[in-house]
């Protein structure tokens, strides 16, 4: 079975950092775009940070130069390192795993909680 599964949310003042990590087996880790999506109610889904397995990365405007993504495919996992946080950045924090295009696999998520 597929099994992506998220930890290291949490409450956290503005400014402060938070590391999301995601676990994930059942797979070919090292054939997929793993990428984080974040939901707020009443908001559509909004990609955060993708990374391919030769490390390429994109981000969305609103977090570059604040969160880095980064996959280790020896270990089958993803982390998503976030700086400076702002009330904004709010929201149930997925990990995907797919393609640039797509998310195929989704995990349960985790919530983040600026305030």
């Amino acid at each position: 079975d597929v099994q992506l599964v998220e930890s290291g949310g949490g409450l956290v003042q503005p400014g402060g950092s938070l590391r999301l990590s995601c676990a994930t087996s059942g797979f070919t880790f090292t054939m997929s775009v793993m990428s984080w999506v974040r939901q707020t109610p009443g908001k559509e889904r909004e990609g955060v940070a993708a990374v391919d397995t030769d490390g390429s990365t994109l981000y969305a405007d609103s977090v570059k130069g604040r969160f880095t993504i980064s996959g280790d495919n020896a270990k089958n996992t993803v982390v998503l390192e976030m700086n400076s946080l702002k009330l904004e950045d709010t929201a149930l924090y997925y990990c995907t795993a797919g393609s640039w295009d797509r998310s195929n696999h989704w995990g349960q998520g985790t919530q983040v909680t600026v305030s």
